[in-house]
């Protein structure tokens, strides 16, 4: 009896990632060539006489911000800049990922376009049309927060694409069978460990460590998701299930210093709340970034927590945040929910 439950839970996973598979960034029809570009890395075509002063200013005030919940200031994207003419001649820049297009000149007709996927794929060009550059600068304001959803938008799609092709089949089998989701997990990536409804995978090299922590419970009610009830559970989640080095240790929440919480769009999910700042390891000196979703389920009944931290004390920590951000972002639910 027991080895047939087995065998159908397996079953039941396979055919569950067949059903991601189908829909997976793999199996998208390419027809165009895959994009280029460092991770976060923005190229804006803008010429010289028009990508300066005040326009250059206000660029930097939309691109290098600091990216919210690191422990030592990092921008949140890297700014590489070339004139409009290099763009459109030279088919190494028309590649890469991230283009925001600042077309200047008398007689355009002050718009602001979306294209996507124009020259590869995938990719984002944000392509502003200004007569001068006091309408560009309107426009930039105007948009600024669409730009940067469209910039991640095509971050999270790239690395979902690049995870999937090294993924690891059967760790994400097991997490298929376990929730009746998927979630696209890296080569690298291990089981660490299993407590009920609580899993904790990660990935461990001698410079830096990743990891995605899941938890599942029934949904009750609304107040589930407000913030203060959020990190209380996460911090009794961690405190319980990812000790330290040091006897005694345990990770949590790293309160003195501000974490970022708002409701966030996530796909497949009526309602989730992103939860950005520092862990620390009480007991011991290990500490670095998080981000977490507490996401209600397609079907109502399910209050998901996917957390991915960093520990990298030597290197910056931006890229490594998106990793994990990518994998708790690469949630596919069960059709049948």
């Amino acid at each position: 009896m027991e080895r047939r439950h087995t065998a159908l839970a397996l079953m039941a996973a396979a055919a569950m990632l067949l059903t991601v598979a189908c829909n997976s960034p793999e199996n998208k029809a390419l027809t165009k060539r895959s994009s280029s570009g460092k991770t976060c890395e923005v190229l804006v075509a803008a010429d010289k006489a028009h990508y300066s002063d005040a326009t250059k200013a206000l660029l930097d005030s939309i691109l290098l911000t600091p990216q919210d919940g690191l422990p030592q200031p990092e921008a949140r994207f890297s700014v590489v800049n070339v004139p409009v003419s290099s763009l459109h001649n030279t088919q190494m820049f028309k590649m890469h990922r991230n283009i925001i297009l600042c077309d200047v000149k008398a007689g355009n007709p002050d718009k602001f376009y979306i294209h996507h996927d124009q020259w590869a794929e995938p990719q984002v060009v944000v392509d502003i049309a200004a007569s001068n550059d006091e309408q560009l600068r309107a426009m930039l304001r105007r948009h600024c927060d669409r730009i940067v959803e469209e910039i991640y938008g095509t971050e999270y799609d790239r690395m979902a694409r690049a995870f999937y092709k090294d993924r690891n089949v059967e760790l994400m089998a097991r997490v298929a069978d376990k929730y009746g989701f998927s979630l696209t997990l890296p080569q690298e990536f291990s089981w660490a460990k299993e407590d009920g409804d609580f899993l904790w995978l990660r990935k461990e090299t001698k410079d830096f460590g990743l990891g995605v922590l899941v938890n599942v419970m029934p949904y009750r009610d609304q107040h589930q998701f407000d913030s203060v009830k959020v990190l209380d559970r996460l911090d009794t989640l961690m405190r319980r299930e990812v000790p330290g080095s040091a006897e005694g240790s345990y990770m949590g929440t790293e309160r003195r210093f501000d974490l970022q919480c708002r409701q966030v769009d996530f796909d497949g999910s009526p309602y989730c709340l992103e939860t950005r700042g520092l862990w620390r390891t009480f007991g011991d000196f290990m500490g670095g970034p998080f981000v977490s979703y507490s996401l209600l389920s397609p079907d109502g009944t399910q209050v998901v927590d996917l957390i991915g931290y960093v520990y990298c004390p030597r290197f910056d920590k931006r890229d490594y945040l998106m990793q994990v951000d990518g994998i708790c972002r690469s949630i596919k639910w069960n059709k049948g929910e």
